[in-house]
């Protein structure tokens, strides 16, 4: 069965195409480390909740858009030697001043108990 990396993070959304360029750049490392399947979405209809929702998880600013990501791996394993792979990779470096506040990123790694893929 696979695994999934999965990440929320707020991005300054005047800065949506400089995270979009970011994100296709790190998807070929992604695939060139293992994994299978990327997803970065954009938050088009994030609701606000009335006891927690994506926004407060983060602590997301009023000029500020969710974005949703997931990574698909063939395995933990495969993941985990990746994802080392990558942190060590000079080509992950971030220059400047990211679009988005790494401080404030939540993340993990999950164990799918469903997978289904559908056509």
């Amino acid at each position: 069965m696979s695994y999934i990396d999965g990440f929320v993070v707020p991005v300054k959304t005047s800065r949506k195409q400089e995270y979009i360029d970011m994100a296709k750049k790190n998807a070929a490392l992604y695939k060139e480390y293992g994994a299978t399947a990327l997803f970065e979405c954009w938050g088009d209809d994030v609701p606000a909740g009335k006891v927690t929702d994506f926004m407060r998880a983060v602590a997301a600013e009023s000029d500020e858009t969710i974005v949703f990501s997931w990574v698909v791996w063939p395995s933990k394993q495969v993941r985990d030697d990746g994802s080392k792979k990558m942190m060590n990779d000079p080509r992950m470096k971030i220059e400047g001043d990211p679009p988005f506040n790494l401080k404030r990123m939540i993340y993990g790694g999950f164990a799918p108990v469903v997978e289904l893929t559908m056509k």
